[in-house]
């Protein structure tokens, strides 16, 4: 076949297609190609190899009489396709086996050199230049295909959201600050000097509002801000699909949920996951440690209260004798070879979280056990713990006495620490965590217990009588998706009774007056009949981060901030002009001295 070739859906008045589709059904066709100098090879006096490079990919391209062309120069190249000579065929790349041959060529803007190299090298670059330059750094194959991965998941999310007849409704950016549980960002109103708008940490008002108003099905992939510390999995920009449902249950939310994940999974690995499993918040501390529990590994946490009841090692005797404490154990397979400052380490981490102290137990040869506290164990308790733990010879036992919470944070977090493996590596298992509890923790200042997720989750109706008698008990019909150990997201069943809604803000310390003042626009139209409703909210960011490989979601936004909230490209955040404070009624106080 010969003759040029017809142009592609990518094709424009300067190129017929992209670099990275060439493939040896073309030899013969001529075609023009647009892109960068991704290398030059010379052969020769009057020759060279250009390696030409877009987003789609690099092709080879042979250039006789060459300019003056060096590394990121834009340029178009207009040549034959032809297959590479026998020999020089490259298997690692998709245009391996072709080649671009009887070239024009056009310089189309010149280029200074780039301050890292535009390949995979550059991931050895310090993070802070790579942000810099982001730009630049967007150009390497790794960002374009975790960012083409994102657009496939945002396309994915929408296609099954409307597939479900949700409808995407957008919610307003400038909103009145809410208690959600996070610092939120306010931006000052120059009409009203001293009053303050905040920029959501949700849309959680406005979707509840918009079942109110009869639209049914809601969502929208929202841009939400919460000004907290930032790390590998949080910016203080980030995107969420946002979703809420009119006269649903908890399982509705969960199937419509499910189906979006499953949709974004499939777009950006081309493979169905498994199902998601279904784990209650109490059955995940008690197994795992944690509410985001990691399914790809096992050292599952053991109650071994009752096999230490009659012990004569007294701090394990006393948790069957007090209340709230116990004893529990994991267990670390392969890993009795641990020396000492390891097993110190240990030690060392379960009392920054708490703990009292670690006890270690090493499984050797013929089940011996090697311990400190090996002396105080009877024959029936060692074989009790042997069997309970199902451990065998090279394994490392790590055990906690102390108050249920306590255990299980401490053991749940060495379990992650010792076994747990990439983000991205193993299966994808997806699970969902149940039955939160509706508050947690108690407030240091007022005293009054603490949103567990937020004072808008519905309280279990089997626990509602013990709303005020014994808050701390109360389960809410919320839920959170866990993929991998990172938390995705949260959902709740809402509060549509304002009544209800009255009754757990006093719970919180928020009086009626208060609540009128700071939610009345929120309350006053549940007045005039809002639906049993309920929805989830997943950070998209998160998702792409994990099917895209990646450990830190700023490898998959276009332009995050650092760690320390700061944009290396346009140095913000920057001070601002007096005048713009004076206009807006701001007086700065002066920056604190340095300790």
């Amino acid at each position: 076949m010969s003759g040029s070739l017809t142009p592609s859906i990518n094709a424009t008045a300067l190129r017929t297609q992209l670099c990275g589709s060439l493939r040896p059904e073309h030899i013969g066709q001529s075609v023009t190609l647009c892109g960068w100098i991704a290398r030059r090879r010379e052969h020769g006096e009057h020759l060279a190899f250009l390696d030409v490079r877009d987003y789609s990919g690099v092709v080879q391209c042979v250039v006789s009489d060459v300019k003056d062309v060096r590394n990121e120069w834009v340029v178009q190249i207009t040549g034959k396709v032809q297959a590479r000579p026998e020999g020089t065929v490259n298997a690692n790349l998709p245009t391996g086996g072709v080649e671009l041959v009887e070239c024009q060529l056009t310089v189309l803007n010149a280029a200074e050199s780039p301050p890292f190299p535009i390949d995979a090298r550059a991931d050895d670059v310090d993070e802070g230049v790579r942000l810099k330059f982001r730009y630049l750094d967007i150009r390497r194959e790794r960002m374009q295909k975790n960012l083409r991965i994102r657009a496939k998941v945002n396309s994915a999310i929408r296609g099954a959201m409307e597939a479900q007849n949700f409808v995407e409704v957008e919610t307003p950016f400038l909103m009145p600050s809410t208690p959600e549980g996070a610092r939120e960002f306010l931006v000052p109103s120059r009409k009203e000097p001293g009053s303050f708008y905040a920029l959501p940490q949700s849309p959680q008002l406005w979707k509840q509002l918009l079942m109110v108003a009869g639209i049914d099905r809601y969502y929208q992939i929202a841009r939400c801000l919460r000004d907290e510390d930032l790390r590998a999995d949080r910016q203080y920009e980030f995107m969420q699909l946002d979703a809420e449902m009119s006269f649903v249950t908890k399982d509705d939310v969960l199937a419509a949920i499910s189906r979006a994940v499953v949709a974004a999974a499939e777009a950006a690995l081309g493979q169905t996951p498994p199902p998601i499993e279904q784990i209650t918040w109490h059955d995940a501390m008690n197994r795992f440690g944690s509410d985001k529990p990691d399914l790809r590994f096992g050292m599952e946490l053991i109650d071994l209260t009752d096999v230490f009841a009659a012990t004569e090692f007294k701090a394990f005797a006393t948790a069957k004798s007090i209340k709230g404490l116990r004893v529990d154990a994991a267990t670390y397979p392969e890993a009795a070879a641990s020396g000492r400052s390891k097993l110190d380490a240990f030690t060392d981490r379960a009392k920054q979280m708490g703990a009292k102290g670690l006890v270690w137990i090493k499984v050797g040869d013929d089940l011996a056990l090697d311990s400190p506290v090996a002396k105080f164990l009877s024959d029936a308790e060692r074989a009790a713990l042997l069997q309970q733990m199902q451990a065998k010879s090279g394994d490392l036992l790590l055990l906690v006495a102390d108050e249920w919470s306590t255990t299980c944070e401490v053991l749940g977090h060495l379990r992650n620490d010792i076994g747990r493996p990439p983000v991205h590596e193993g299966p994808y298992r997806y699970v969902w965590v149940i039955d939160f509890p509706l508050f947690v923790g108690v407030n240091a200042i007022t005293g009054k217990p603490q949103p567990g997720h937020h004072p808008f989750c519905q309280p279990h109706p089997d626990d509602i009588e013990r709303l005020e008698s014994d808050p701390m008990s109360v389960r809410a019909l919320a839920y959170d998706l866990v993929l991998n150990g990172w938390e995705l997201g949260s959902g709740s069943i809402r509060i549509h009774d304002p009544e209800m809604q009255r009754r757990v803000f006093r719970q919180l310390g928020i009086s009626d007056e208060d609540a009128d003042r700071r939610f009345g626009f929120f309350l006053q139209p549940f007045k005039y009949g809002a639906p049993p409703h309920g929805g989830f909210a997943f950070g998209t960011d998160r998702l792409v981060a994990i099917l895209a490989g990646e450990e830190n979601i700023r490898e998959v936004i276009a332009f995050p901030k650092t760690q320390s909230g700061s944009d290396p490209m346009t140095n913000a955040p920057t001070p601002v002009d007096p005048a713009q404070l004076n206009e807006l009624g701001i007086r700065l106080l002066p920056p604190p001295a340095k300790s």
